[in-house]
């Protein structure tokens, strides 16, 4: 199975515990192959830096612990940005030029057929291959609604998060060809996630159970932690991670990630001592 992450440096603890949640949570005998797609633009802010060597070699360590064939592999884009993207309207988008990153996998060699794109705030609740498995047939990807999206903008608005990608149907309609078209010509309030919505010729539509982006019920697979609106003690947004850990037990008092989360903890800290 191909996974696919994006970020610099400071994606090391979503790719974590992501990663955690995945092997943790999924029975198949299958080997994964997690991508994390990254570059150096620290031009444009200092942290903007490609994530270490170390970290994707430890990733790697930790991967091959759940299964000898796993491996963590880092694509790092930055000349392919620097000729794209470089100086575009939107590039100061709404989270980071790293969100944009997803926009060249069809130019990659090593992204064939089906591959996973996940945010790094993301935990399994549920076995990932109830969402791999999707028969893609005809379809450039599948996604689920964007919580909030789906309200204010288009009853069938994506929420770019979760995007299992059929890549010979991307390639064939120049999905993200069409999209990094929109970002190097037209502002837009969500980047990358608005290029591919106005650039899909055809996406199947998956129920909210595998991008929750607010609440976690049993049925639940795949538990997105992205910023959301809270009414309790008064009206206000919220962007807690699950490698916030305190703040996340204390706000949500989930019981279901303490493998995960305690897991992460101590190979945190053997990361830290190491490095």
């Amino acid at each position: 199975m191909n996974i696919l992450f994006s970020g610099n440096g400071k994606v090391f603890d979503g790719v974590l515990t992501c990663m955690l949640s995945i092997m943790k949570r999924t029975e198949s005998k299958e080997p994964f192959t997690f991508y994390i797609l990254t570059m150096d633009v620290s031009h444009l802010k200092p942290e903007y830096t490609a994530i270490s060597n170390k970290s994707i070699a430890f990733l790697d360590e930790v991967a091959k612990k759940y299964h000898q064939k796993n491996q963590v592999i880092k694509l790092d884009v930055t000349d392919l940005y620097m000729q794209e993207f470089a100086s575009c309207p939107n590039e100061q988008c709404y989270c980071s030029p790293y969100t944009l990153l997803r926009l060249f996998i069809d130019k990659i060699p090593e992204i064939q057929n089906k591959i996973l794109y996940l945010d790094v705030d993301i935990l399994l609740n549920r076995d990932i291959s109830l969402l791999y498995e999707t028969d893609l047939t005809g379809y450039e990807y599948a996604a689920a609604r964007d919580h909030y999206g789906k309200y204010l903008i288009n009853p069938n608005y994506i929420n770019a998060g979760v995007l299992l990608f059929n890549m010979e149907e991307v390639r064939k309609t120049k999905l993200l060809e069409k999209a990094r078209r929109l970002i190097k010509t037209k502002k837009m309030l969500f980047a990358d996630q608005d290029a591919i919505y106005r650039s899909t010729t055809k996406k199947k539509m998956l129920p909210q159970k595998f991008n929750d982006q607010k609440f976690l019920h049993k049925h639940t697979v795949i538990r997105h932690f992205s910023k959301r609106l809270f009414y309790l003690p008064y009206p206000h947004t919220d962007n807690i991670k699950q490698w916030h850990v305190s703040k996340m037990y204390r706000t949500f008092k989930y019981d279901a990630f303490d493998d995960i989360i305690y897991e992460y903890m101590y190979l945190k800290g053997k990361f830290e001592n190491e490095v």
